[in-house]
């Protein structure tokens, strides 16, 4: 079993780097043809660091492993909120834009709500290819808001005025986006196949694996990207990636997924959804009580500690 482990972390590193080359390729591809810097933050870069879980659920849609390929999404976006912004917030209280209090957060709710209408929709509890469709509908209008939205803001024309070209290729920009596609291929082929060997040999299910150690795993770009970006006093960025990708993994993955294959959805989602939808309405309360327009420090202790107690939780009496 030790040589699983080790393909899996060999898996993990290829979906991580893959997701930063294919960033920076399509990142700088975009500054060549001259597109303003906040519309590549809100699309490139959300989709771009959801890529993990884009891979490891839709291949685990095709090869048959639902539970896997649900359990990789809501495990990721459960530790996004409770885990990844807890961090942030307590490393620095985060600050939340209007648009963020207003719309961002209602649109993740309403995410949370569709995934949750659709496992549950049908006798058979499938997710079929239409609610697919229906969901990549959901991701375009997102996308098509956000361009709308920053081609509003005057500053991004001041940006793309100021903004110095990129200094590669457009040659080595399309070269770093074919390896990022190719190492989260592989990544994803590999983190299926040995985390499902994984959870028969120990006999728990794919479930639990995927949304524990899975889901965690394919969250490190998330994880990195917004502890720096807090560091760094971009708290924005760091709000604006979470929310990104937790729309993004449900419209834009759980779509492609089910319109590559109907997926089947376990009622046993169920209770892990319902916490997590919490504490999507929780995060949009935050910024109304308290310190106003903030997430706090204390606000960032509770939910790292509810993160803690549902993994305890699933691990000592679902597991």
């Amino acid at each position: 079993m030790i040589i699983y482990i080790i393909f899996i972390f060999m898996g993990f590193y290829l979906l991580i780097k893959g997701a930063d080359f294919l960033v920076d390729g399509a990142s700088n591809l975009a500054k060549k043809f001259h597109i303003p810097t906040i519309i590549i933050g809100l699309t490139i870069v959300a989709i771009g660091t959801s890529m993990p879980e884009l891979m490891v659920s839709s291949t685990a849609s095709i090869e048959g492993h639902s539970d896997m390929s649900i359990g990789n999404i809501v495990g990721s976006n459960i530790a996004n909120l409770f885990f990844i912004l807890g961090v942030c917030s307590i490393i620095k209280p985060l600050k939340f834009q209007k648009q963020t209090e207003f719309v961002e957060n209602f649109v993740t709710i309403f995410a949370t709500i569709i995934l949750l209408f659709f496992g549950n929709n049908t006798k058979t509890n499938i997710i079929t290819r239409l609610d697919g469709i229906i969901m990549l509908g959901c991701a375009s209008s997102f996308i098509l808001y956000n361009i709308y939205r920053a081609k509003k803001n005057t500053k991004s024309i001041i940006e793309l005025q100021e903004e110095e070209s990129s200094s590669i290729s457009i040659f080595k920009s399309f070269f770093y986006i074919i390896i990022g596609i190719l190492a989260l291929k592989i990544g994803g082929d590999v983190v299926v196949k040995y985390a499902s060997k994984i959870a028969y040999i120990l006999g728990i299910s794919e479930k639990i694996i995927s949304i524990t150690i899975v889901a965690f795993a394919t969250s490190l770009p998330e994880l990195l990207t917004s502890i720096n970006a807090t560091i760094k006093d971009e708290t924005d960025m760091a709000i604006g990636n979470i929310i990104g990708s937790q729309i993004f993994n449900v419209f834009l993955i759980i779509g492609i997924s089910a319109f590559l294959c109907p997926i089947k959805y376990s009622l046993h989602y169920n209770f892990d959804i319902s916490i997590l939808l919490i504490g999507t309405i929780l995060f949009a309360i935050f910024p109304f009580i308290g310190k106003k327009h903030y997430m706090t420090r204390f606000n960032g202790i509770i939910f790292v500690l509810i993160y803690t107690f549902y993994l305890i939780y699933i691990i000592m009496f679902i597991a």
